[in-house]
Protein backbone atom coordinates (compact mmCIF):
# COMPACT_ATOMS: atom_id res chain seq x y z
CA UNK A 1 0.00 0.00 0.00
CA UNK A 2 1.08 3.43 -0.75
CA UNK A 3 0.22 7.08 -0.46
CA UNK A 4 -2.13 8.10 -3.27
CA UNK A 5 -0.98 11.79 -4.04
CA UNK A 6 -3.95 14.41 -5.56
CA UNK A 7 -3.85 15.68 -8.88
CA UNK A 8 -4.88 19.31 -7.38
CA UNK A 9 -2.32 19.77 -4.97
CA UNK A 10 0.59 18.98 -7.27
CA UNK A 11 -0.91 20.79 -10.55
CA UNK A 12 1.84 22.93 -10.75
CA UNK A 13 4.70 20.34 -10.89
CA UNK A 14 2.60 18.36 -12.88
CA UNK A 15 1.84 21.40 -15.76
CA UNK A 16 5.53 21.94 -15.42
CA UNK A 17 6.56 18.07 -16.52
CA UNK A 18 4.05 17.84 -19.04
CA UNK A 19 5.22 20.89 -20.82
CA UNK A 20 8.97 19.41 -20.63
CA UNK A 21 7.75 16.19 -21.67
CA UNK A 22 5.93 17.60 -24.19
CA UNK A 23 8.45 19.61 -25.51
CA UNK A 24 10.57 16.54 -25.89
CA UNK A 25 7.65 14.51 -27.26
CA UNK A 26 7.02 16.38 -30.31
CA UNK A 27 9.96 15.84 -32.44
CA UNK A 28 10.13 12.28 -30.82
CA UNK A 29 7.21 11.11 -32.32
CA UNK A 30 7.83 13.21 -35.84
CA UNK A 31 11.64 11.47 -36.21
CA UNK A 32 10.33 7.82 -35.13
CA UNK A 33 7.51 8.19 -37.58
CA UNK A 34 10.27 9.07 -40.37
CA UNK A 35 12.24 6.40 -39.08
CA UNK A 36 9.58 3.75 -39.54
CA UNK A 37 8.61 4.67 -43.17
CA UNK A 38 5.01 5.58 -41.67
CA UNK A 39 3.42 9.03 -42.40
CA UNK A 40 4.47 11.85 -40.41
CA UNK A 41 1.32 12.38 -38.83
CA UNK A 42 1.15 8.50 -37.43
CA UNK A 43 3.38 9.45 -35.05
CA UNK A 44 1.88 12.71 -33.20
CA UNK A 45 -1.72 10.39 -33.20
CA UNK A 46 0.38 7.87 -31.09
CA UNK A 47 1.26 10.41 -28.73
CA UNK A 48 -1.64 12.15 -28.29
CA UNK A 49 -3.49 8.77 -27.72
CA UNK A 50 -0.72 7.40 -25.24
CA UNK A 51 -0.62 11.04 -23.15
CA UNK A 52 -4.21 11.28 -23.08
CA UNK A 53 -5.74 7.15 -23.15
CA UNK A 54 -2.88 5.30 -21.38
CA UNK A 55 -2.48 8.27 -19.32
CA UNK A 56 -6.12 8.52 -17.99
CA UNK A 57 -6.28 4.38 -17.86
CA UNK A 58 -2.79 3.76 -16.23
CA UNK A 59 -2.00 3.69 -12.46
CA UNK A 60 1.95 4.75 -13.21
CA UNK A 61 2.59 8.09 -12.00
CA UNK A 62 5.81 8.98 -14.10
CA UNK A 63 5.61 6.66 -17.46
CA UNK A 64 4.87 8.16 -20.58
CA UNK A 65 3.69 6.35 -23.96
CA UNK A 66 3.74 7.31 -27.03
CA UNK A 67 5.19 5.75 -30.65
CA UNK A 68 8.94 3.99 -29.87
CA UNK A 69 12.04 3.49 -31.44
CA UNK A 70 12.59 0.58 -30.36
CA UNK A 71 9.99 -0.42 -33.02
CA UNK A 72 10.80 1.59 -35.58
CA UNK A 73 12.84 -1.60 -37.65
CA UNK A 74 9.67 -3.99 -37.00
CA UNK A 75 7.43 -1.63 -38.68
CA UNK A 76 9.51 -0.65 -41.29
CA UNK A 77 9.55 -4.35 -42.39
CA UNK A 78 5.41 -4.85 -41.62
CA UNK A 79 4.84 -2.30 -43.80
CA UNK A 80 6.64 -3.88 -46.62
CA UNK A 81 5.24 -7.34 -45.96
CA UNK A 82 1.90 -6.47 -46.16
CA UNK A 83 2.06 -3.76 -48.96
CA UNK A 84 0.37 -0.88 -47.42
CA UNK A 85 0.29 1.43 -44.26
CA UNK A 86 -3.37 0.72 -44.06
CA UNK A 87 -3.00 -2.92 -44.11
CA UNK A 88 -0.47 -2.37 -41.06
CA UNK A 89 -2.71 -0.37 -38.96
CA UNK A 90 -4.87 -3.73 -38.85
CA UNK A 91 -1.78 -5.47 -37.54
CA UNK A 92 -1.58 -2.78 -34.61
CA UNK A 93 -5.24 -2.97 -33.41
CA UNK A 94 -4.77 -6.94 -33.82
CA UNK A 95 -1.39 -6.46 -31.50
CA UNK A 96 -3.50 -4.31 -29.03
CA UNK A 97 -6.62 -7.07 -28.60
CA UNK A 98 -3.15 -9.66 -27.61
CA UNK A 99 -1.96 -7.26 -25.16
CA UNK A 100 -5.40 -6.40 -23.53
CA UNK A 101 -5.39 -10.81 -23.22
CA UNK A 102 -2.13 -10.45 -21.60
CA UNK A 103 -3.16 -7.94 -19.21
CA UNK A 104 -6.21 -10.23 -18.20
CA UNK A 105 -3.92 -13.44 -18.57
CA UNK A 106 -1.48 -11.31 -15.71
CA UNK A 107 1.42 -11.24 -17.77
CA UNK A 108 2.73 -8.25 -16.31
CA UNK A 109 3.92 -9.77 -13.42
CA UNK A 110 7.09 -10.81 -15.43
CA UNK A 111 8.47 -7.60 -14.44
CA UNK A 112 8.99 -8.70 -10.65
CA UNK A 113 11.92 -10.48 -11.97
CA UNK A 114 13.84 -7.47 -13.82
CA UNK A 115 17.17 -7.19 -11.21
CA UNK A 116 17.55 -3.48 -10.15
CA UNK A 117 21.44 -3.63 -11.99
CA UNK A 118 19.86 -4.76 -15.46
CA UNK A 119 16.85 -1.70 -15.12
CA UNK A 120 19.88 0.83 -14.08
CA UNK A 121 22.04 -0.77 -17.18
CA UNK A 122 19.24 -0.18 -19.16
CA UNK A 123 18.54 3.47 -18.30
CA UNK A 124 22.35 4.30 -18.13
CA UNK A 125 22.68 2.86 -22.12
CA UNK A 126 20.02 4.79 -23.19
CA UNK A 127 21.19 7.94 -21.18
CA UNK A 128 24.49 7.49 -23.51
CA UNK A 129 22.78 7.25 -26.66
CA UNK A 130 20.55 10.29 -25.93
CA UNK A 131 23.53 12.10 -25.14
CA UNK A 132 25.36 11.30 -28.05
CA UNK A 133 22.87 11.04 -30.73
CA UNK A 134 22.14 14.93 -29.74
CA UNK A 135 25.62 16.13 -30.36
CA UNK A 136 25.01 16.32 -34.20
CA UNK A 137 21.49 17.85 -33.32
CA UNK A 138 22.94 20.59 -31.31
CA UNK A 139 25.54 21.48 -34.30
CA UNK A 140 23.53 21.84 -36.80
CA UNK A 141 23.57 18.63 -38.42
CA UNK A 142 20.05 17.04 -38.87
CA UNK A 143 20.23 14.09 -41.11
CA UNK A 144 19.63 11.47 -38.59
CA UNK A 145 16.10 12.23 -37.78
CA UNK A 146 15.31 12.63 -33.94
CA UNK A 147 13.61 9.48 -31.84
CA UNK A 148 16.47 7.11 -33.99
CA UNK A 149 18.46 5.37 -31.02
CA UNK A 150 20.63 2.86 -32.69
CA UNK A 151 24.48 2.61 -32.49
CA UNK A 152 24.89 1.81 -36.97
CA UNK A 153 23.02 4.36 -38.92
CA UNK A 154 20.94 2.53 -41.33
CA UNK A 155 23.49 3.52 -44.30
CA UNK A 156 25.57 1.45 -42.10
CA UNK A 157 28.04 4.15 -40.37
CA UNK A 158 27.96 4.67 -36.85
CA UNK A 159 27.29 7.19 -34.21
CA UNK A 160 30.84 8.26 -34.20
CA UNK A 161 31.08 8.39 -38.25
CA UNK A 162 27.82 10.81 -37.76
CA UNK A 163 29.45 12.86 -34.58
CA UNK A 164 32.49 13.34 -36.68
CA UNK A 165 30.73 14.54 -39.97
CA UNK A 166 28.93 16.94 -37.81
CA UNK A 167 31.87 18.87 -36.84
CA UNK A 168 32.86 18.79 -40.18
CA UNK A 169 29.89 20.62 -40.54
CA UNK A 170 29.12 22.79 -37.57
CA UNK A 171 26.23 25.09 -37.94
CA UNK A 172 27.63 28.43 -35.68
CA UNK A 173 23.88 29.71 -35.17
CA UNK A 174 22.88 26.00 -33.76
CA UNK A 175 25.56 25.77 -31.69
CA UNK A 176 24.92 29.19 -29.97
CA UNK A 177 21.20 28.17 -29.84
CA UNK A 178 22.37 25.03 -27.98
CA UNK A 179 24.53 26.75 -26.04
CA UNK A 180 22.26 29.46 -24.33
CA UNK A 181 19.72 26.96 -23.96
CA UNK A 182 21.43 24.51 -22.02
CA UNK A 183 22.59 27.14 -20.25
CA UNK A 184 19.80 28.28 -19.34
CA UNK A 185 18.49 24.64 -18.31
CA UNK A 186 21.26 23.96 -15.77
CA UNK A 187 21.38 27.30 -13.73
CA UNK A 188 17.67 29.07 -14.50
CA UNK A 189 16.43 27.45 -11.12
CA UNK A 190 19.86 28.29 -9.61
CA UNK A 191 18.90 32.26 -9.69
CA UNK A 192 18.67 34.11 -6.68
CA UNK A 193 16.06 36.71 -6.14
CA UNK A 194 13.87 35.68 -9.17
CA UNK A 195 10.24 35.51 -7.72
CA UNK A 196 8.03 34.35 -9.03
CA UNK A 197 9.50 33.91 -12.34
CA UNK A 198 11.47 31.16 -11.30
CA UNK A 199 7.98 29.23 -11.42
CA UNK A 200 8.55 29.07 -15.24
CA UNK A 201 9.75 25.82 -16.32
CA UNK A 202 13.41 26.07 -17.40
CA UNK A 203 12.67 24.32 -20.52
CA UNK A 204 10.20 26.50 -21.84
CA UNK A 205 12.90 29.44 -21.27
CA UNK A 206 15.06 27.41 -22.89
CA UNK A 207 12.81 27.35 -26.29
CA UNK A 208 12.02 30.52 -26.45
CA UNK A 209 15.20 31.82 -25.96
CA UNK A 210 15.85 29.77 -29.32
CA UNK A 211 13.06 30.69 -31.22
CA UNK A 212 14.34 34.38 -30.20
CA UNK A 213 17.37 34.37 -31.43
CA UNK A 214 16.49 32.60 -34.48
CA UNK A 215 14.27 34.69 -35.08
CA UNK A 216 16.40 37.95 -34.34
CA UNK A 217 19.29 36.17 -36.81
CA UNK A 218 16.85 35.92 -39.58
CA UNK A 219 15.39 39.82 -39.18
CA UNK A 220 19.34 40.93 -39.61
CA UNK A 221 19.86 38.04 -42.59
CA UNK A 222 22.59 37.02 -41.05
CA UNK A 223 24.59 33.66 -41.96
CA UNK A 224 23.66 32.78 -38.10
CA UNK A 225 20.23 31.87 -39.31
CA UNK A 226 18.73 28.44 -38.48
CA UNK A 227 16.98 27.65 -41.20
CA UNK A 228 13.53 25.57 -42.03
CA UNK A 229 14.86 22.56 -42.11
CA UNK A 230 17.05 22.56 -38.76
CA UNK A 231 13.84 23.82 -36.94
CA UNK A 232 10.65 21.41 -35.64
CA UNK A 233 8.82 20.32 -38.86
CA UNK A 234 5.08 19.42 -36.92
CA UNK A 235 1.85 19.06 -40.55
CA UNK A 236 -0.02 22.38 -40.45
CA UNK A 237 -3.87 21.82 -40.35
CA UNK A 238 -5.80 24.47 -41.16
CA UNK A 239 -9.43 25.05 -40.94
CA UNK A 240 -10.19 23.62 -44.96
CA UNK A 241 -7.65 20.73 -44.50
CA UNK A 242 -9.61 17.72 -45.11
CA UNK A 243 -9.89 14.48 -42.28
CA UNK A 244 -8.36 12.16 -45.14
CA UNK A 245 -5.36 14.16 -45.98
CA UNK A 246 -3.78 14.27 -42.53
CA UNK A 247 -4.92 10.61 -41.44
CA UNK A 248 -5.18 7.32 -42.62
CA UNK A 249 -7.47 4.58 -41.57
CA UNK A 250 -6.76 0.74 -41.03
CA UNK A 251 -8.29 -1.68 -44.35
CA UNK A 252 -10.44 -4.42 -42.98
CA UNK A 253 -11.08 -6.35 -45.96
CA UNK A 254 -11.61 -10.11 -45.71
CA UNK A 255 -9.08 -11.06 -47.69
CA UNK A 256 -6.17 -9.66 -45.25
CA UNK A 257 -7.64 -12.42 -42.24
CA UNK A 258 -6.72 -14.86 -44.32
CA UNK A 259 -2.96 -14.57 -44.68
CA UNK A 260 -0.82 -16.05 -41.69
CA UNK A 261 1.56 -13.18 -41.71
CA UNK A 262 -0.71 -10.40 -41.00
CA UNK A 263 -0.96 -12.78 -36.92
CA UNK A 264 2.52 -13.30 -37.09
CA UNK A 265 3.37 -9.04 -37.29
CA UNK A 266 0.28 -8.87 -34.88
CA UNK A 267 1.83 -10.97 -31.77
CA UNK A 268 5.42 -9.52 -32.50
CA UNK A 269 4.78 -6.52 -32.34
CA UNK A 270 2.55 -7.10 -29.49
CA UNK A 271 5.02 -9.24 -27.30
CA UNK A 272 7.93 -6.57 -28.51
CA UNK A 273 5.71 -3.53 -27.00
CA UNK A 274 4.52 -5.66 -23.81
CA UNK A 275 8.08 -6.53 -22.98
CA UNK A 276 9.71 -2.62 -23.85
CA UNK A 277 6.67 -1.38 -21.53
CA UNK A 278 7.12 -3.74 -18.69
CA UNK A 279 10.88 -2.84 -18.59
CA UNK A 280 9.46 0.85 -18.97
CA UNK A 281 7.65 0.72 -16.19
CA UNK A 282 10.35 -1.23 -14.05
CA UNK A 283 12.69 1.58 -14.44
CA UNK A 284 9.90 4.65 -13.95
CA UNK A 285 9.30 2.94 -10.52
CA UNK A 286 12.43 3.35 -9.71
CA UNK A 287 12.55 7.21 -10.81
CA UNK A 288 9.57 7.70 -8.60
CA UNK A 289 11.14 10.12 -5.73
CA UNK A 290 7.59 7.98 -3.58
CA UNK A 291 8.36 4.62 -4.34
CA UNK A 292 5.06 3.80 -5.70
CA UNK A 293 4.24 0.53 -7.25
CA UNK A 294 2.50 0.43 -10.78
CA UNK A 295 -0.02 -2.25 -11.73
CA UNK A 296 1.47 -3.85 -14.22
CA UNK A 297 -1.57 -6.09 -15.94
CA UNK A 298 -3.30 -2.65 -15.67
CA UNK A 299 -0.78 -1.37 -17.74
CA UNK A 300 -0.65 -3.91 -20.10
CA UNK A 301 -4.40 -3.46 -20.72
CA UNK A 302 -3.70 -0.08 -20.78
CA UNK A 303 -1.17 0.19 -23.23
CA UNK A 304 -4.00 -2.51 -25.34
CA UNK A 305 -6.42 -0.34 -25.12
CA UNK A 306 -3.92 2.73 -26.72
CA UNK A 307 -2.65 0.74 -29.76
CA UNK A 308 -6.52 -0.47 -30.42
CA UNK A 309 -7.24 3.07 -30.56
CA UNK A 310 -3.99 4.22 -32.66
CA UNK A 311 -4.39 1.46 -35.30
CA UNK A 312 -8.34 2.93 -36.21
CA UNK A 313 -7.26 6.52 -36.11
CA UNK A 314 -4.03 6.00 -38.41
CA UNK A 315 -1.39 5.93 -35.47
CA UNK A 316 2.09 4.12 -35.28
CA UNK A 317 1.97 1.16 -32.59
CA UNK A 318 3.15 2.48 -29.20
CA UNK A 319 4.69 1.44 -25.54
CA UNK A 320 5.78 3.21 -22.63
CA UNK A 321 8.86 4.91 -23.60
CA UNK A 322 12.07 5.59 -21.53
CA UNK A 323 13.12 9.15 -23.05
CA UNK A 324 9.55 10.43 -22.21
CA UNK A 325 9.58 9.11 -18.78
CA UNK A 326 12.74 9.98 -17.46
CA UNK A 327 12.36 13.49 -18.74
CA UNK A 328 9.03 13.29 -16.88
CA UNK A 329 11.01 12.16 -14.01
CA UNK A 330 13.60 14.78 -14.45
CA UNK A 331 11.40 17.56 -14.58
CA UNK A 332 9.79 16.83 -11.36
CA UNK A 333 6.33 15.03 -12.32
CA UNK A 334 4.43 13.60 -8.84
CA UNK A 335 1.23 12.27 -10.57
CA UNK A 336 -0.15 10.92 -14.14
CA UNK A 337 -1.60 14.04 -14.71
CA UNK A 338 1.43 14.98 -16.18
CA UNK A 339 1.30 12.45 -18.71
CA UNK A 340 -1.89 13.26 -19.36
CA UNK A 341 -1.28 17.40 -19.67
CA UNK A 342 1.45 16.03 -22.00
CA UNK A 343 -1.10 14.38 -24.54
CA UNK A 344 -3.37 17.52 -24.01
CA UNK A 345 -1.07 19.94 -25.01
CA UNK A 346 0.43 17.78 -28.61
CA UNK A 347 -2.84 17.94 -29.67
CA UNK A 348 -3.80 21.43 -28.68
CA UNK A 349 -0.09 21.73 -30.55
CA UNK A 350 -1.50 20.16 -33.43
CA UNK A 351 -4.82 22.40 -34.17
CA UNK A 352 -3.92 25.82 -33.18
CA UNK A 353 -0.01 25.90 -33.08
CA UNK A 354 1.85 24.06 -35.44
CA UNK A 355 3.02 27.65 -36.72
CA UNK A 356 4.84 28.83 -33.88
CA UNK A 357 6.17 25.29 -32.52
CA UNK A 358 7.56 25.19 -36.30
CA UNK A 359 10.03 27.82 -35.27
CA UNK A 360 11.56 25.85 -32.50
CA UNK A 361 15.25 24.75 -33.64
CA UNK A 362 16.45 21.07 -33.24
CA UNK A 363 19.59 22.42 -31.57
CA UNK A 364 17.22 24.17 -28.17
CA UNK A 365 15.19 20.29 -28.37
CA UNK A 366 19.09 18.51 -28.15
CA UNK A 367 19.94 20.77 -25.31
CA UNK A 368 16.68 19.45 -23.02
CA UNK A 369 17.94 15.85 -24.68
CA UNK A 370 21.57 16.12 -23.41
CA UNK A 371 20.90 17.21 -20.39
CA UNK A 372 18.37 14.16 -19.56
CA UNK A 373 20.61 12.16 -20.91
CA UNK A 374 23.58 13.13 -18.99
CA UNK A 375 21.67 12.68 -15.43
CA UNK A 376 20.63 8.87 -17.33
CA UNK A 377 24.10 7.76 -17.14
CA UNK A 378 25.73 10.04 -14.53
CA UNK A 379 29.60 9.00 -13.54
CA UNK A 380 28.20 8.66 -10.46
CA UNK A 381 25.82 5.66 -11.02
CA UNK A 382 28.72 3.63 -12.32
CA UNK A 383 30.98 4.54 -9.32
CA UNK A 384 28.27 3.07 -7.61
CA UNK A 385 27.79 0.07 -8.62
CA UNK A 386 31.18 -0.57 -8.32
CA UNK A 387 31.60 -0.06 -5.06
CA UNK A 388 28.58 -2.76 -4.51
CA UNK A 389 30.92 -5.15 -6.38
CA UNK A 390 31.65 -8.01 -9.21
CA UNK A 391 27.90 -9.41 -8.81
CA UNK A 392 26.34 -5.69 -9.26
CA UNK A 393 28.76 -4.15 -11.44
CA UNK A 394 29.71 -7.07 -13.97
CA UNK A 395 25.77 -7.01 -15.40
CA UNK A 396 25.48 -3.47 -14.83
CA UNK A 397 27.79 -2.89 -17.43
CA UNK A 398 27.32 -5.84 -19.63
CA UNK A 399 23.76 -4.49 -19.92
CA UNK A 400 24.98 -0.62 -20.84
CA UNK A 401 27.53 -1.78 -23.29
CA UNK A 402 25.05 -4.26 -25.17
CA UNK A 403 22.35 -1.38 -25.07
CA UNK A 404 24.61 0.78 -26.54
CA UNK A 405 25.78 -1.16 -29.63
CA UNK A 406 23.49 -3.77 -29.53
CA UNK A 407 19.57 -2.23 -28.86
CA UNK A 408 17.61 -2.77 -25.65
CA UNK A 409 16.09 -5.62 -25.60
CA UNK A 410 19.50 -7.59 -26.35
CA UNK A 411 21.25 -5.29 -23.52
CA UNK A 412 18.26 -6.73 -21.14
CA UNK A 413 18.86 -9.95 -21.85
CA UNK A 414 22.72 -10.47 -21.56
CA UNK A 415 22.30 -8.29 -18.36
CA UNK A 416 19.83 -10.73 -17.25
CA UNK A 417 21.43 -14.16 -18.50
CA UNK A 418 24.84 -12.94 -16.63
CA UNK A 419 22.59 -12.15 -13.62
CA UNK A 420 21.06 -15.59 -13.18
CA UNK A 421 24.34 -17.17 -14.12
CA UNK A 422 26.09 -15.41 -10.80
CA UNK A 423 22.76 -16.69 -9.33
CA UNK A 424 22.95 -20.49 -9.97
CA UNK A 425 26.81 -20.22 -8.98
CA UNK A 426 26.87 -18.59 -5.40
CA UNK A 427 23.20 -19.18 -4.49
CA UNK A 428 22.21 -22.65 -5.90
CA UNK A 429 20.00 -23.47 -3.38
CA UNK A 430 18.76 -20.50 -2.28
CA UNK A 431 14.83 -20.12 -2.24
CA UNK A 432 12.31 -17.53 -0.41
CA UNK A 433 8.81 -17.01 -0.62
CA UNK A 434 6.21 -15.17 2.05
CA UNK A 435 3.81 -17.13 3.50
CA UNK A 436 0.62 -14.89 2.50
CA UNK A 437 -1.09 -13.13 5.40
CA UNK A 438 -4.17 -10.94 6.17
CA UNK A 439 -2.99 -7.76 7.91
CA UNK A 440 -5.11 -5.39 10.09
CA UNK A 441 -4.33 -1.82 11.49
CA UNK A 442 -2.62 -1.81 14.85
CA UNK A 443 -0.99 -5.59 14.28
CA UNK A 444 2.67 -6.12 14.79
CA UNK A 445 3.79 -7.81 11.71
CA UNK A 446 6.98 -9.84 12.11
CA UNK A 447 8.65 -10.52 9.17
CA UNK A 448 11.84 -13.11 9.30
CA UNK A 449 14.04 -13.29 6.45
CA UNK A 450 15.68 -16.60 5.90
CA UNK A 451 18.96 -17.86 5.45
CA UNK A 452 19.49 -16.71 1.75
CA UNK A 453 17.73 -14.21 -0.38
CA UNK A 454 18.10 -13.59 -3.89
CA UNK A 455 16.41 -11.33 -6.33
CA UNK A 456 13.83 -14.30 -7.87
CA UNK A 457 12.42 -13.34 -3.96
CA UNK A 458 11.82 -9.56 -4.79
CA UNK A 459 8.10 -10.35 -6.41
CA UNK A 460 6.73 -11.92 -3.52
CA UNK A 461 8.72 -8.98 -0.93
CA UNK A 462 7.23 -6.27 -2.67
CA UNK A 463 3.76 -7.96 -2.69
CA UNK A 464 4.18 -8.25 0.75
CA UNK A 465 5.52 -4.77 2.08
CA UNK A 466 2.79 -3.28 -0.58
CA UNK A 467 0.07 -4.45 1.69
CA UNK A 468 1.11 -3.40 4.75
CA UNK A 469 -1.29 -0.84 5.83
CA UNK A 470 -1.18 2.82 7.65
CA UNK A 471 -0.21 3.06 11.38
CA UNK A 472 1.65 -0.54 11.48
CA UNK A 473 4.03 -1.84 13.86
CA UNK A 474 6.25 -3.83 11.45
CA UNK A 475 9.61 -5.69 12.52
CA UNK A 476 11.86 -7.03 9.71
CA UNK A 477 14.82 -9.95 11.10
CA UNK A 478 17.89 -10.30 9.51
CA UNK A 479 19.76 -12.59 12.16
CA UNK A 480 20.00 -15.69 10.79
CA UNK A 481 20.37 -14.07 7.11
CA UNK A 482 23.41 -15.05 5.33
CA UNK A 483 22.89 -13.65 2.36
CA UNK A 484 20.65 -10.22 1.12
CA UNK A 485 20.54 -9.75 -2.94
CA UNK A 486 21.23 -5.93 -3.41
CA UNK A 487 17.46 -5.70 -4.73
CA UNK A 488 15.70 -6.68 -2.12
CA UNK A 489 17.93 -4.46 0.11
CA UNK A 490 17.21 -1.33 -2.06
CA UNK A 491 13.40 -2.42 -1.72
CA UNK A 492 13.70 -2.68 2.45
CA UNK A 493 15.97 0.90 1.89
CA UNK A 494 12.83 2.49 0.47
CA UNK A 495 10.46 1.05 2.60
CA UNK A 496 12.70 2.57 5.29
CA UNK A 497 13.32 5.70 4.55
CA UNK A 498 10.04 6.79 2.52
CA UNK A 499 6.99 4.38 2.29
CA UNK A 500 7.20 4.04 5.98
CA UNK A 501 7.16 7.39 6.84
CA UNK A 502 4.16 8.29 4.79
CA UNK A 503 2.25 5.59 5.48
CA UNK A 504 3.28 6.52 9.73
CA UNK A 505 4.54 2.63 10.36
CA UNK A 506 6.57 2.37 13.41
CA UNK A 507 9.73 -0.01 11.33
CA UNK A 508 12.31 -1.48 13.31
CA UNK A 509 14.65 -3.39 11.37
CA UNK A 510 17.30 -5.98 13.29
CA UNK A 511 19.96 -8.33 13.18
CA UNK A 512 21.28 -6.73 9.83
CA UNK A 513 25.08 -6.88 8.75
CA UNK A 514 26.76 -3.39 9.13
CA UNK A 515 27.70 -3.15 5.96
CA UNK A 516 24.39 -3.41 5.00
CA UNK A 517 24.01 0.13 6.69
CA UNK A 518 20.10 -0.78 7.19
CA UNK A 519 19.46 -0.37 11.36
CA UNK A 520 19.57 2.63 13.49
CA UNK A 521 19.93 0.18 16.21
CA UNK A 522 19.80 -3.26 17.55
CA UNK A 523 16.74 -4.72 19.31
CA UNK A 524 15.98 -8.19 21.18
CA UNK A 525 12.26 -9.15 19.73
CA UNK A 526 10.30 -11.56 20.35
CA UNK A 527 8.84 -12.73 17.01
CA UNK A 528 7.01 -15.64 14.73
CA UNK A 529 8.99 -16.84 12.30
CA UNK A 530 7.55 -16.72 8.63
CA UNK A 531 8.93 -19.55 6.93
CA UNK A 532 10.17 -20.19 3.54
CA UNK A 533 8.89 -23.01 1.00
CA UNK A 534 10.75 -25.50 -0.14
Amino acid sequence: MHPKLKFTTYIKQDFSSGLVVFLVALPLCLGIALASGAPLFSGIVSGIIGGIVVGILSNSPISVSGPAAGLAAIIVASIKDLGSFEVFLVAVVMAGIFQLMLGFLKAGSISNYFPNNVIEGMLAGIGILIFYKQIPHALGYDKVPEGDTSFIEKDGSTLFDTILVSLEQIHLGAVLVATGSLLILIFWQKIPKIGKIKLVPPALVAVTFGIVLNEIFQVIQSPLAIQQEHLVNLPVITWDTKLEEVIMFPNFSWEIFTQSKIYIIAITIAVVASIETLLCIEAADKMDEHKRFTNTNLELKAQGVGNILSGLLGGLPMTSVIVRSSANANAGAQTKMSTIIHGVLMLLSVLALASVLNKIPNASLAAILLLIGYRLARPSLFKHFLQKGKFQYIPFLATVLAVVFLDLLKGVGLGMLISVVFILMGNFQRAYSFRKEEYHDGDVIHIDLAQEVSFLNKAAIKNTLNNIPENSKVIINASDTVYIDQDVLDLIKDFKNIVSKELNIDLKLIGFKKAYQLEDHQDDVNHVTIQPNQ
